[in-house]
């Protein structure tokens, strides 16, 4: 199997966790608030099914895609929020439902059948196939860790977060960006424990500032699911310290994150 092709597998495989956790739910249910602030669980599907079919359009017309990026840029704050609302205020939730996994579907299949080399279009510089599969991977763990967290559900860590993971140590000077603020030239170690036992590790181990913590917290920290005090993710040197309040795997405004439990963990 191709490299490409386990990416894939893996996006498929973490839309189709995130399915059982929404496929029982009662339309009160798909009605009940998120951590994301004015998101129900509605809205964090209609996301994921607005941006699988951005996705999809990208991938398949991008002349057609440049009008929506165009777009993006005019909006930047709102044109994200935008899509999933008009799309959870359209359609009831079964509809929404198999429009989320028609979509998905659809772009799995482009993905799959996409000639070696190939660079998608996006909101900034083209992706692999590979990366924009991983981008999928982790926009869907983060919008079910909301769902998820709305829910009171706990769920089992997999060997996919390493896919998050990867973008938010790649998207490390992405975040100074976004925020205007300059990035360091040295790269950082990031040492991370697994579900499995095992160590991922980024950047060279003689890089003179690290980060550690177990692989779940990190992912939670870089899609700023949850708020650095909660999380067991340690840095060591100023600039990683740095970076680990700013960190973020996804491109757009940073947002608010969330705010600290408080709780003493």
């Amino acid at each position: 199997m191709s490299e490409v092709a386990a990416v894939i597998d893996d996006l498929r495989d973490e839309s189709d966790e995130l399915d059982v956790l929404v496929r029982e739910l009662s339309v009160e249910q798909w009605s009940a608030p998120t951590p994301a602030p004015g998101w129900s669980i509605a809205h964090q599907i209609a996301h994921l099914t607005w941006t699988d079919e951005v996705a999809l359009l990208a991938a398949t017309d991008a002349d057609a895609f440049a009008g929506e990026a165009a777009e993006a840029l005019a909006a930047p704050e709102s044109f994200v929020g935008r899509g999933a609302e008009e799309i959870a205020a359209a359609l009831a939730p079964q509809v929404l439902l198999e429009r989320w996994r028609g979509g998905r579907e659809r772009l799995e299949a482009v993905l799959r059948e996409a000639p070696a080399g190939t660079r998608i279009p996006w909101y900034g510089p083209p992706m692999s196939v590979a990366s924009m599969a991983t981008a999928r991977i982790m926009e869907t763990w983060a919008h079910g860790q909301d769902i998820a967290d709305a829910l009171g559900v706990t769920r089992t860590p997999t060997a996919r977060l390493r896919h998050v993971a990867r973008i938010g140590v790649r998207a490390r000077d992405y975040a100074y960006l976004v925020r205007g603020i300059e990035a360091p030239e040295e790269e950082f170690r990031v040492e991370l424990l697994a579900p499995d036992g095992g160590v991922i590790v980024f950047g060279d181990e003689d890089a003179p500032q690290r980060v550690t913590g177990p692989l779940i917290d990190f992912c939670l920290l870089v899609t700023r699911r949850a708020h650095r005090d909660d999380l067991a993710v340690r840095a060591f040197g100023a600039d990683a310290d740095r970076w680990l309040d700013i960190a973020q795997a996804f491109a757009g405004p940073a947002g608010a994150g969330r705010a600290p439990r408080g709780d003493g963990k």
